[in-house]
């Protein structure tokens, strides 16, 4: 393709980005002050893929006034969990010339709440690691299943709108220091804080062409009995595409492009809901010692999902030019 076409797809793609935009997305996460019933948000929020911070959705729940460190203790207190350790607080993110994942360490739960209150946030000792819990993998009903009945086991109005339950309910704490990467997941995703807040930065799929992959070998952080961090490489692996990019801190030198991405900023205290749209991409900080809960569903693989898949591929094509 000559460089004159090239730029030509260049422009229709900082276009569409814009008409997005200017057409239905805004410069701004908008606030519900009560949940929608089911065709509402089927046809404001889940069709235009748009996101919304949802107040007394969860009103209801007892796990707004009960989970107290105590509480949590005496319920759960002795329960082993999975917990994700780094030196930085980056799990599952490029970390010099390679993608790294967390070192996965079981601990119990109190061990873990004793470790978050002692340190009360701030900076970070690479040589005492960062402590997030954090994997998916329905975390809170196959980890903690006593909690259950402190929460909904589905979000009744977004269960009726998709016609289906959730894949997984999750369950998050950690540590201010823990970061969550810039990346997006194929999934209608219901984000509820407990107690503390989440701060969240947003780009739509539309802003897809100006943020760049590039293929990275796995590894696994490893901590040493002296503290210290060892990136052990994962053998005969294959390369993961990740995002490179740290949206607080952008290299534009590097990633010029990235700078016609117009990130949406938004926080979500205790008791809201940010409804985050499927392929929308995220990167998540919290307060010290946040607890969240979220409620994960399938994405329709419907012509949503093939545009951004036309879009995907522009860019890739576009990125080797």
């Amino acid at each position: 393709m000559a460089e004159g076409e090239l730029e030509a797809v260049r422009k229709c793609l900082r276009e569409f980005s814009i008409e997005a935009r200017e057409l239905f997305l805004g410069r701004s996460v908008p606030y519900l002050e009560q949940p929608p019933s089911p065709v509402h948000f089927y046809r404001d929020w889940l069709c235009p893929n748009k996101p919304c911070i949802i107040r007394n959705a969860i009103r209801h729940w007892p796990a707004l006034s009960k989970w107290s460190p105590a509480y949590l203790r005496a319920a759960v207190g002795s329960k082993l969990v999975s917990v994700a350790v780094t030196p930085h607080g980056y799990a599952d993110a490029v970390f010099g010339d390679r993608f790294v994942m967390p070192e996965e360490r079981r601990m119990p739960f109190a061990s873990l709440l004793d470790l978050i209150e002692s340190r009360g946030g701030g900076g970070v000792d690479g040589r005492r690691g960062v402590f997030y819990m954090q994997k998916q993998c329905s975390s809170l009903t196959e980890e903690l299943p006593e909690l259950i009945g402190d929460v909904d086991t589905e979000i009744p109005w977004m269960s009726k709108a998709l016609g289906k339950h959730p894949d997984a309910v999750n369950f998050w704490l950690g540590e201010e220091a823990a970061v969550t990467s810039l990346h997006k997941d194929h999934y209608e995703n219901l984000y509820c804080v407990i107690s503390g807040e989440k701060h969240f930065i947003l780009l739509p799929p539309s802003d897809r062409p100006f943020i760049p992959y590039e293929l990275y070998p796995p590894a696994t952080f490893k901590q040493r009995e002296d503290g210290s961090f060892d990136v052990v490489d994962e053998e005969a692996a294959e390369k993961v595409p990740w995002i490179p990019v740290d949206p607080l801190n952008p290299d534009l030198e590097r990633y010029p492009d990235y700078g016609l991405a117009r990130p949406l900023h938004c926080t979500v205290r205790a008791g809201e809901m940010l409804y985050l749209p499927s392929l929308w991409f995220h990167h998540v900080r919290q307060s010290q010692g946040c607890i969240a809960v979220n409620y994960w569903y399938d994405m329709e693989f419907d012509v949503k999902y093939n545009y951004f898949q036309l879009l995907e591929s522009l860019s890739a094509v576009l990125g080797k030019n």
